[in-house]
């Protein structure tokens, strides 16, 4: 099949202005991107000067939660209660144009979920799941995760996760907003603890993210060997420095604690009184890192309070917003993102990677909201939501 007319932003860095995109549906992968060569049956479709994108990659969500103001009305949902929320999560995921996703683990049902996606039985993004989170006993997400306590506990934990399926290993370095009694600005492993977790997990052949919002936290993750920093909210100069040294990938998610602040009439006294305290800094972290040129990936934490699925194309826009160039932008939640959580096929537009994308009416790259919108949303060379392909130039 050929889309031809397009212009075709390819998730690398590269523009292609009045191009083709032909790709194989029965394989779900693209042939060529630029001129194609049509062959005697294939059909060819012309968009008329649209926009083509690779599918958006999430490298940080949580399937089962859906926005709750408190991670307490989860809590006591039975497996099957969540399964079949992780389920319509990855369906809204999917249809808003977001392809691929790393999602963050609950229990050991990501894992599951994932494998019923990757076979077709249920819809939903391609997935880098996990199972549970690591955190110390009564540590940030401590609810639906895999408490522990000194590196030969550390070390177990992992050696589980992997043996269920987890695809990477998450810890939580520091306290976070969501969990009543931890505090997002101190560490909560001790170094031999990270080091641990982290030395485990790459001897398993996984890769490792850690959860830290203060400089300390990220310092100690950095030292142990993690591959990405999920949120980094406290960054001074030393922290950043180091992430740039060590090069470290910093997946910000600066739609968490804005959804926060945006229902503040809704939050939980103590998630409210503690985004209020770190939401500038995050921004301003953010700023200086991209500046002091850290390597960034899109994440969004989608799921956490009033951060709703299906809005992950926002983070782009909050990322160019607060310090990234558009183009930049859309690369860190497309190609490098998916090269960061281990889908090298997936996130650009070149010959043999996966037929996931997006048409968009307007350029992108003069108005980020465009990729809220997606006309078609397409993957593995299939429409999954929008308008067909054989009537986008009606």
């Amino acid at each position: 099949m050929i889309l031809r007319d397009a212009r075709v932003i390819d998730g690398t860095g590269d523009v292609h202005d009045d191009a083709a995109l032909q790709f194989d549906p029965e394989s779900g992968r693209v042939e060529t991107v630029g001129d194609a060569d049509p062959t005697k049956n294939e059909p060819t479709y012309d968009l008329g000067g649209k926009t083509i994108v690779p599918g958006i990659v999430d490298a940080h969500v949580h399937f089962s939660l859906s926005g709750e103001a408190s991670v307490d009305d989860v809590v006591s949902m039975s497996d099957a209660e969540l399964m079949l929320t992780e389920t319509v999560n990855a369906r809204e995921t999917l249809e808003a144009g977001v392809t691929s996703v790393r999602a963050m683990g609950a229990r050991d049902l990501d894992v599951v979920l994932a494998e019923h996606v990757a076979c077709g039985d249920v819809p939903g993004p391609r997935m880098v799941a996990n199972c549970r989170s690591i955190t110390i006993t009564g540590g940030h997400g401590h609810h639906l995760g895999r408490e522990v306590d000194g590196p030969t506990e550390c070390r177990k934990a992992v050696r589980e996760q992997v043996k269920r399926g987890a695809q990477f290993i998450k810890f939580m370095a520091t306290g976070g907003v969501t969990t009543p009694g931890t505090d997002p600005n101190s560490p909560a492993f001790t170094q031999e603890e990270m080091d641990a977790l982290v030395d485990e997990a790459h001897r398993r052949g996984v890769h490792v993210a850690a959860h830290a919002h203060g400089g300390e936290g990220v310092r100690a993750a950095v030292r142990a060997g993690v591959d990405t920093i999920e949120h980094g909210t406290f960054l001074d100069e030393a922290t950043i420095d180091l992430l740039v040294a060590e090069d470290v990938v910093l997946v910000p998610t600066l739609s968490a604690p804005y959804r926060i602040v945006r229902n503040a009439d809704h939050a939980t006294d103590e998630a409210l009184q503690k985004t209020n305290d770190v939401y500038e800094r995050h921004i301003e972290s953010f700023s200086a890192a991209v500046e002091a040129g850290v390597d960034i990936a899109g994440g969004t934490d989608a799921g956490t309070p009033f951060n709703y699925h299906g809005a992950n194309a926002t983070e782009i826009s909050f990322m160019a917003e607060y310090g990234m160039d558009p183009h930049d932008a859309l690369v860190a939640m497309t190609g490098r993102a998916a090269e960061v959580i281990g889908l090298d096929d997936a996130g650009t537009l070149e010959a043999d990677s996966f037929a996931d994308f997006l048409v968009v009416d307007d350029d992108p790259l003069a108005d980020l909201s465009a990729l809220g919108e997606p006309e078609t949303v397409v993957k593995g060379g299939e429409v999954v939501a929008g308008t067909a392909l054989d009537r986008l130039a009606e």
